[in-house]
């Protein structure tokens, strides 16, 4: 009897439970019906030359002098009259992806990896209305495309804020995965202002809503129904869904598109430094209570951060009052920011938090450095850090773009202070604890000079651009 009263209070504690349970858990129906006749699929037609021999320019044999040698070897190979291309017509490649109207007079907004080969655009309805889209502009950065049909009296999605969603927040994915259009998908968000290689200029929205080939250039909602970003890449080894999929913020991408409405082009924000984190290892090097900021590594030349007097070896604590703990947060909000008006930084510079105000610049339209460098074999020398190191040549300043900095190049590594720390052959140090290298016998003077025990910091230059290490001498 006992028994049966603990089941059958067991079983009441579940019919109070389960639906407390199941109300916590959010009902998307309403948002999926309110908000699918805004998102449309985007498919793209290419022509291509049904040959590769049409990529090349073949004389007309008949107009070739009769003794001429090539023509004998052409007429050898295609026949009297040379090679007759078929006449099969173009082929058509067929791309597949989703976007959403954010006009009632039909701008759309969707990924410039969607469109940017197509020759034709067709945006499909979700009452299957087909219409030819015309591309108003893209931005290969931010992976955003703006595209136009001719129509009036759309459905239209709501924006929402990006910079107000919370890590753990449900959203929910409308797009054509595999060409299914209008699928739903849901998840939370798994972090925010993720930085990716390929995007520096862009603090990802990071989920785990199941996205897939063709889900991209859609929207991403919120449980308001609002749109917070635009579906862009997954991180996959399957080239299938794996749990990481990064959406652009929708202030991103609508600030875009009103610049490639208005003016054809998007204009960002420019330094002009090359930055990395700030390790333990260098947070100590340079006395740091924490990791935070971003490192300058190099100070491009004629750039806004050289005419405010940044140097090598700063790092950045704050822009424009907002705190950096990471590097990659530095470049979305220089890119934000207008241009040829002035931005506040915080910078610790030798032990020191100093302010400097720098006028922002125009980012090129090519900002990425190119360098590589041939070394000699090493020439064995010694010192404390087991590194030999030779003056530069001017064959190798030149290919490194080093003519401005002086240094010195590695020649070999082979002891264990300077091997943990990551320094290689080929390197070019350029700063050993704060302090610029203009010789081999300044740097060897310096070397010697360096505490026992003590975490320094070295700027090295390698074929992929500068870098600070952090090494620590050996005890004597």
């Amino acid at each position: 009897m006992k028994s049966y009263k603990i089941y059958a209070v067991l079983w009441l504690l579940l019919a109070l439970v389960l639906p407390v349970q199941a109300r916590d858990l959010p009902d998307f129906t309403q948002l999926v019906e309110r908000n699918a006749p805004s998102v449309v699929n985007i498919s793209t037609k290419q022509n291509q030359l049904s040959h590769q021999l049409k990529r090349f320019h073949i004389p007309d044999l008949d107009e070739l002098p009769e003794d001429n040698a090539f023509g004998d070897l052409l007429r050898r190979f295609f026949g009297e009259h040379g090679y007759q291309m078929p006449d099969d017509g173009p082929l058509e490649r067929q791309s597949l992806g989703s976007g959403f109207i954010i006009s009632k007079d039909g701008y759309i907004l969707t990924n410039n990896h969607v469109v940017s080969e197509g020759d034709e655009i067709i945006v499909r309805m979700a009452d299957r209305r087909e219409f030819n889209a015309k591309l108003i502009g893209t931005d290969v950065r931010s992976d955003i495309a703006l595209i136009k049909i001719d129509a009036v009296d759309l459905p239209v999605v709501k924006i929402g804020s990006g910079d107000d969603l919370k890590v753990g927040e449900w959203v929910l994915a409308i797009g054509s995965p595999f060409g299914f259009d209008h699928s739903v998908t849901a998840g939370i968000v798994s972090a925010k202002g993720r930085s990716l290689p390929s995007e520096n200029y862009v603090p990802f929205i990071q989920t785990d809503v199941a996205i897939n080939p063709g889900n991209s250039g859609g929207p991403l909602f919120n449980l308001d129904g609002e749109v917070v970003g635009v579906n862009s890449q997954i991180y996959s080894r399957s080239g299938g869904f794996m749990g990481l999929s990064f959406a652009i913020p929708i202030e991103v991408a609508m600030d875009v598109a009103k610049q490639l409405q208005t003016s054809g082009k998007v204009s960002r924000g420019w330094l002009g430094v090359l930055i990395q984190d700030v390790t333990g290892e260098l947070a100590e090097s340079f006395n740091m209570d924490r990791p935070q900021g971003a490192l300058i590594a190099r100070v491009l030349p004629d750039s806004p951060a050289e005419k405010a007097g940044l140097e090598v070896g700063d790092v950045i604590l704050a822009y424009n009052g907002n705190e950096l703990y990471n590097s990659s947060e530095l470049p979305p909000l220089v890119g934000s920011s207008n241009v040829d008006q002035p931005a506040e930084l915080l910078i610790l510079r030798a032990g020191k938090q100093i302010k400097r105000q720098v006028n922002i610049g125009e980012l090129p339209a090519e900002d990425t450095i190119s360098l590589s460098g041939d070394f000699s074999q090493p020439q064995l020398t010694k010192n404390r850090l087991g590194m030999a190191v030779s003056e530069l040549t001017q064959e190798q300043r030149k290919e490194l773009d080093l003519t401005a900095a002086k240094g010195v190049i590695v020649e070999s590594v082979t002891g264990q202070a300077a091997r943990e720390a990551g320094i290689q052959q080929g390197d070019v140090i350029l700063m050993l604890n704060n302090q610029e290298i203009t010789s081999v016998a300044q740097f060897n003077q310096l070397v010697q000079g360096l505490p026992a025990g003590k975490t320094v910091a070295v700027l090295v230059h390698r074929a992929t651009g500068p870098i600070f290490l952090a090494l620590r001498t050996p005890a004597e």
